[in-house]
């Protein structure tokens, strides 16, 4: 069963699933018209892409989303997301596209309607936000020390996040890969990134060649991309972002120790022949405010 489609939205958010039907309940709820602020269901569509889940979300239940919901499973026995990503750009019929690679992310209300808003401020935009772990360390160490899924469902029932999103930011971490906090510049990896549809296309997409699971460096690697391309116009949000719920991700729940990154590493260097170095990234604009639950993620305040 298919939603009916919104009439040419302005923004198409691809979200990519895989084996989790706990997570994207969540996720979905937080991308759903009832639950972002400043913008209404016609303005943007959600693609949700189940790549290749042997548990695969249910349509109808994502159709019950909104009108603004399109979902495909994508029959595939890759465990990277590069595939899905593209297909759901390849789908969207938005002016601009955002991307959730990992779609374990609930995000705040007002990020939508602000990464509308940046978007159309600066020419040849991207626009990014930062990304948080639920729970009270990043869960490469908290999965370790007893936080779980119900843990986190406690942890979660503990606040009105439907009614009053921005309360994530109280029971939630910095990712390591944001860990500049507002205000410090650009992420390592943009777990929330936003850019015209035209932009994405013309630079090839994802690339396909990463096959690790969760995609290794492939969003490194677009970004990398991004930032060589001087008429780019980046943009941080102030005051919004995702937060990663716990579900075993191949990167975000293994010890330190056993952190995959080597394995990634090996695999960048055979399709670009060289290790993946962090590129230096242009100062970005800022846009957006800063609420109360979130002001102690300021750069220097978390520090």
């Amino acid at each position: 069963m298919t939603a009916p489609e919104v009439e040419q939205p302005v923004l198409s958010v691809v979200v990519i699933f895989h084996n989790m039907v706990r997570e994207a309940e969540r996720t979905l709820t937080t991308l759903g018209a009832a639950y972002q602020t400043g913008v209404c269901a016609a303005d943007y569509e959600i693609i949700a892409i189940d790549n290749g889940s042997s548990r695969p979300l249910a349509p109808d239940r994502v159709a019950a989303m909104g009108p603004n919901f399109r979902y495909r499973f994508m029959a595939t026995e890759s465990v990277s997301p590069a595939d899905a990503v593209n297909l759901g750009v390849d789908m969207a019929r938005g002016e601009f596209v955002a991307i959730i690679v990992d779609g374990a992310r609930m995000v705040t209300p007002g990020l939508i309607g602000s990464t509308i808003s940046a978007l159309k401020g600066v020419g040849t935009p991207f626009v990014c936000a930062l990304a948080w772990h639920l729970g009270p360390d990043v869960q490469n160490r908290s999965v370790f020390q007893g936080y779980d899924a119900a843990a986190e469902d406690a942890l979660l029932a503990s606040i009105d996040w439907r009614t009053s999103g921005y309360r994530l930011f109280e029971i939630s971490t910095l990712a390591q890969s944001s860990n500049v906090g507002f205000l410090g510049g650009l992420p390592s990896e943009c777990s929330w990134l936003a850019m015209p549809r035209a932009a994405f296309k013309a630079m090839g997409g994802f690339d396909t060649r990463f096959r690790s699971p969760g995609g290794g460096l492939v969003n490194h690697d677009f970004l990398k991309r991004v930032v060589a391309d001087p008429d780019t116009s980046f943009v941080v949000l102030l005051g919004e972002g995702s937060f990663h719920q716990v579900h075993g991700g191949i990167a975000t729940n293994c010890p330190p120790e056993d952190h995959p990154l080597r394995g990634f590493q090996e695999e960048y260097r055979s399709i670009h022949g060289e290790t993946y170095v962090k590129p230096r990234f242009p100062a970005p604009y800022y846009f957006g405010s800063i609420p109360p639950q979130a002001m102690r993620f300021v750069k220097g305040r978390h520090e």
